[in-house]
């Protein structure tokens, strides 16, 4: 907007349009494979290996890992976890929320560059991009040309692939809350559900457009961890670094150049290390939010650095102290051992015991007795009285089980109905109780009475529940 001249404002000439969201370029990272890029793709293959085979394992004749919705069971291999167990979700939660400030304290983001789902599907989405349309040169001239039958054909045969590797992405996850061997046969007939096809379309499609689409954006403006991570860091934090004191000034040069001689640094600013970013920053400006921690920038400065005849360590793995002070590996390592680590290494361990103790503690069978409210008491011949209670029983393994019921806590206190029961693998099932006490054998009134439940096979098994028996005046 301009003002008149006349009202002391700027002419009509001096106007500026001022954009304040600038267009996304488009990010083509060159493929780099060293050290470090053999260390990612080797977690590519382990993450990938066990999220698409793990629901293919059998244990105990069924699915090794399923989320059960549909029976609200939980199985992990031998462990069987019902919708009350929901505390040890929980406590996952918990020590992952940890290890990753710990992690994250230590090494910076080694998550994100190495083990992040969307780090590891943008790598494989880049790979299928790279087999069908080339490298990063090849990409960008190909994107530059105007449109013909060979453009038509890669992107066409490049966006199929995507699709395709989405879907039998958002097939395995549904597998996992339903026994992929059904859902494989449901596929085949085309019988899906309707919830089972939305899920599978839903995540196949999420992961086609973050990985093939969204990419860096995800990291850069969508994922929180790019934002609190700063509180966690610290000038001892590990991270991907450059080493300025060494590289600056940079300019480029002959191989045979002595770079003292020009006053240049060991850098000979051929921008590699910002073509092979998957997130386009240049690692020479510093530590920035946007650095996923992948280390591409190393591998090919170290690649750099061998063919001009230089030291590596140009662009490495350091802290900011280190490469101040000039630290050598041994002193970085021993300020590793610092109040945030060992607090975080201290809470980690006492909720990782916890859990491992409390899983191992976990009992195999369990009870809930509910006291017969729409009859409080009832009385039978010879005085008797009877109270009914509804007994719950879980049994949370995979094997059959047996048990006999007991009460105490009156005087002649007896279950009159039968006192065994016999439980299926994981089954869940109430039964009726009936407990009967002498006439007069206390005041009117509510009384604390124990039902034991024994297991047959191994007396030790001992499960005790508290109720009331009800006396009327």
């Amino acid at each position: 907007m301009s003002l008149h001249p006349s009202k002391g404002g700027p002419a009509a000439d001096d106007e500026k349009e001022v954009v304040f969201y600038a267009e996304r370029q488009k990010i083509y990272p060159k493929a780099v494979l060293g050290l470090f890029g053999r260390w990612r793709w080797g977690l590519v293959w382990l993450t990938q290996l066990l999220f698409y085979g793990l629901p293919w394992l059998e244990w105990n004749g069924r699915q090794a890992v399923l989320f059960h919705l549909e029976s609200r069971r939980f199985f992990i291999f031998n462990l069987v976890l019902y919708p009350h167990d929901l505390i040890y979700l929980t406590g996952l939660l918990v020590i992952s929320a940890l290890a990753l400030f710990l992690f994250t304290a230590v090494a910076g983001r080694l998550w994100c560059g190495y083990a992040c789902p969307q780090t590891v599907y943008t790598e494989i989405y880049l790979w299928i991009e790279k087999m069908v349309e080339g490298d990063r040169s090849a990409r960008m001239r190909l994107d530059q040309s105007p449109l013909s039958f060979e453009k038509w054909g890669k992107k066409s045969l490049k966006h199929c692939l995507w699709i395709a590797f989405g879907l039998w992405t958002g097939f395995t996850f549904v597998g996992y809350f339903t026994p992929i061997h059904d859902l494989g046969a449901a596929v085949i007939g085309w019988e899906l559900g309707p919830w089972q096809t939305f899920w599978i379309v839903f995540y196949g499609f999420a992961t086609y457009g973050n990985a093939g689409f969204l990419r860096e954006q995800v990291c850069k403006y969508m994922c929180p961890y790019a934002r609190f991570q700063s509180a966690m860091f610290d000038k001892n934090t590990l991270i991907v670094t450059y080493d300025e004191k060494r590289g600056e000034p940079r300019g480029a040069r002959s191989k045979m150049a002595d770079p003292k001689a020009l006053g240049l640094g060991a850098c000979v600013d051929c921008s590699l290390c910002v073509q092979v970013c998957p997130t386009g920053i240049d690692i020479r400006k510093g530590l920035q939010y946007e650095c996923i921690g992948c280390a591409a920038c190393i591998d090919v400065c170290d690649d750099v650095m061998d063919k001009v005849g230089y030291p590596r360590g140009l662009v490495r793995y350091s802290t900011q102290n280190g490469v101040s002070e000039g630290w050598s590996t041994g002193q970085m390592l021993r300020r590793v051992i610092r109040p945030r680590v060992l607090i975080y290494s201290a809470i980690l361990l006492a909720v990782s015991l916890a859990m491992v103790v409390s899983l191992y503690m976990r009992s195999p069978l369990k009870v809930d007795v509910v006291r017969d409210r729409s009859s409080l008491a009832r009385l039978v011949e010879m005085g008797y009285l009877e109270n009914v209670y509804r007994v719950q029983f879980l049994n949370a393994t995979e094997l059959p089980q047996s048990y006999v019921l007991s009460v105490r806590g009156l005087p002649d206190v007896a279950i009159v109905s039968d006192r065994a029961v016999s439980l299926l693998p994981t089954e869940v099932r109430a039964i009726a109780v009936t407990v009967r006490v002498p006439p007069q054998v206390a005041a009117a009134g509510s009384h604390p009475i124990v039902f034991e439940i024994t297991s047959e096979s191994d007396p030790t098994v001992k499960i005790t529940e508290q109720s009331t028996f009800i006396i009327p005046r």
